[in-house]
């Protein structure tokens, strides 16, 4: 169903993922990413504009030197699943190749069935961020799964999040667990499989596509 790309750099993995829609590419797309708009990503794939480089944005350091301990702590808690990551590597779907995913690790479940783990880690600092996270996940979030299973072909996703924040000078942390069975979502998986197209046809034929803007 996909290729594996080793890459042996992040800046060689930053070019590559350029040529391609990775999970976070895909909430811009369909107009649910509250930080890029979908003519960003287009000027971005095309080469108009350089994307933005937020490796050094605080919350994410904290979320890459925290993914490694999340993942060990989700193999304590759920051994029914076989655990798999592979650092620097890029997945490319075979029957679309501009299809990519960076997977935060892969799983195998009692039954053989093979899925997407992805780890997320945020920080509440108003309500309405807390809000987002109520009995589901953030629409941009969901939409990356979905274009993980699409890329893959695997069966199910499990999204471990860990929500901190700050009450009254005290740090508190929830960890939740989403699962997304495919089967469950097989109109979301189509629908965004078509807007990933008709917007990848837009990049190579250098024309600017609608605008979508993620609701207020």
């Amino acid at each position: 169903m996909f290729e594996r790309i080793k890459c042996t750099s992040r800046q060689d993995w930053l070019e590559k993922r350029r040529h391609g829609i990775g999970g976070s590419d895909a909430s811009c797309i369909v107009g649910m990413n509250p930080w890029r708009s979908s003519d960003d990503l287009w000027e971005e794939k095309v080469g108009i504009r350089e994307a933005a480089d937020i490796s050094n944005e605080e919350a994410v350091k904290y979320g890459y030197d925290a993914e490694g301990s999340l993942r060990q702590l989700f193999k304590l808690d759920f051994p029914e699943y076989k655990v798999y990551y592979r650092k620097n590597e890029l997945l490319r779907n075979n029957h679309l190749p501009w299809m990519q995913a960076s997977l935060d690790g892969e799983l195998t479940d009692e039954e053989g069935r093979k899925g997407v783990l992805e780890i997320k880690t945020t920080s509440f600092l108003q309500s309405m961020q807390r809000e987002k996270w109520s009995d589901r996940v953030p629409d941009n979030y969901f939409v990356q799964v979905m274009h993980y299973l699409l890329v893959t072909g695997y069966e199910f996703a499990i999204l471990k999040a860990q929500l901190k924040s700050d009450w009254q000078g005290e740090i508190r942390i929830t960890t939740r667990h989403y699962k997304f069975e495919r089967q469950d979502y097989i109109d979301d998986l189509k629908a965004l499989l078509r807007a990933e197209m008709r917007f990848w046809s837009h990049v190579e034929n250098k024309t600017r596509p609608p605008l979508q803007l993620p609701p207020i």
